[in-house]
Formats: structure tokens, C-alpha cells, sequence
């Protein structure tokens, strides 16, 4: 094989490389994805049994986060990427840790459920609780959305869309205290609605972060920490 030749190929197998670590991100999104659904329908269907099927995946999970992550360091040792290819990989695995705390966040959701389905159901059946879940699961598939196709614009609506959820949190907080207030017998469950509702909040959060993570990818720029006003005029969209 000519030098050519054999630099070609080396660089195919690196590209094939770098294309396998990104399907396995979207894979453990698609079980994240999953994990969230079924943890917001066993918390309002009241369904011990799936939320406890929720409670055990997410080992699965954790596994995959590990699995990836050593992708990455392996890709670095042998390749040492560059550029793109480098922003690739530190974006990858920025990524696979906020799916985790996703996941947990999921487990924590479901071990909310299963305490809720033991109480008196709410006329509204949670349907706050649901509404909020729906949302951030409609986002976490955006933001992977947004990353399997490099879509900074994507990514941009995506992280919009996290001020209404905390809106529908807030609101949700002051929902609970009233009834805290009213009821002191409500307190427990109360609680448990507001821990659950906790951490679907920060689920968006970090799909939010996810996004952040595309625009590093594509653009080169960090735009952690700023508004969303400031993000577009930083990227003229």
C-alpha cells in the first residue's frame, strides 16, 4: 500500500470512527428519551410497576455513558484529533454526561411516582407534572436532534424553549405551597410533586446544555453562561 494510500485509509477509519462514537450518543439518547416518558406516564398513570422498570434501566444508562467515554479517551490516545474532529469528541462526551444526569433525573422522577401512587390522586391527575414532562422530552429530542445533523439554529430554538418550562415550574412551586398552606396534610405529597417536578425542570436544563455543546461543535465558541439574546448576536442568527 502506498503512503497515500495507507494515509487515506488511516482517515477513513478515523472518520468511521468519529461517525460510531455519534451514533452510540443518539442510541443512549434514545433510551434517555425512553426513560423519560415512561417515568412522567408512570407518575401520572399511578403504574408502580413501570416506574419501577424505570428505576432499573438506568444502570443501563450509566453503562453506556462509561462505554462511550472510553470511545473518546481511546480516540484521543490513538488519533490525537484536531480542530473539528477534537471539538467533536470533547463535545461527545459533554454530552453523554448531561444524558446521565438526564437518566437520573428520570430515576428520580419515577421514584416520585411510585411514592405518589401510594396517595390520593389530584383531580387534575398531575397534569402539570405531565405537561412539564412531555415538554422536556420533546426537548431532549431536539437538542439530539440538533446534534446528529450540526444544526446551530436547531439548537438555538431548542434552548429557548427552556424559559417555559421553568415558568411552568414556578407556577407549579406556587400551586404547591398554596395547597401546602391550605392542607398541612398535604405536605408529604406536596413535597414529593415538587421534587418531582424539580427534576423534570432540570431535565431541560440539560437538554439546554446539550444544545450548547452543538454550537461549540459547529461554531468553535462557548456560549455557556449567557442569555439567549447574547448567543444569537454572538452567532448573527
Amino acid at each position: 500500500m502506498s503512503k497515500n494510500n495507507s494515509g487515506l485509509h488511516i482517515s477513513q477509519q478515523f472518520n468511521s470512527e468519529l461517525e460510531e462514537i455519534r451514533s452510540h450518543v443518539l442510541a443512549m439518547g434514545g433510551l434517555v428519551e425512553e426513560q423519560i416518558r415512561n417515568a412522567t406516564q408512570s407518575l401520572v398513570d399511578g403504574n408502580v410497576s413501570l416506574a419501577e422498570a424505570v428505576i432499573s434501566r438506568d444502570v443501563e444508562v450509566n453503562k453506556a455513558e462509561v462505554s462511550i467515554d472510553e470511545e473518546c479517551t481511546h480516540i484521543i490516545a490513538r488519533r490525537q484529533p484536531a480542530a473539528t474532529d477534537l471539538r467533536l469528541v470533547i463535545a461527545v462526551i459533554k454530552t453523554i454526561t448531561d444524558l446521565e444526569r438526564i437518566g437520573d433525573q428520570a430515576e428520580r422522577v419515577a421514584r416520585m411516582g411510585s411514592r405518589l401512587a401510594e396517595v390520593e390522586r389530584p383531580k387534575n391527575n398531575y397534569h402539570e407534572l405531565q405537561n412539564m414532562g412531555e415538554h422536556v422530552a420533546k426537548m431532549v429530542h431536539g437538542a439530539l436532534d440538533a446534534f446528529a445533523r450540526s444544526d446551530v439554529e436547531m439548537a438555538i430554538k431548542v434552548s429557548k424553549q427552556d424559559e417555559q418550562v421553568d415558568q411552568e415550574y414556578d407556577g407549579l412551586m406556587r400551586q404547591c405551597l398554596t395547597f401546602m398552606m391550605e392542607d398541612p396534610r398535604k405536605i408529604s405529597q406536596m413535597l414529593d410533586i415538587m421534587w418531582a417536578a424539580r427534576a423534570i425542570e432540570r431535565i431541560g436544563d440539560h437538554a439546554k446544555n446539550i444544545c450548547e455543546y452543538v454550537i461549540y461543535l459547529v461554531k468553535g465558541k462557548d456560549v455557556r453562561h449567557i442569555t439567549i439574546e447574547q448567543m444569537e448576536n454572538e452567532l448573527k442568527i
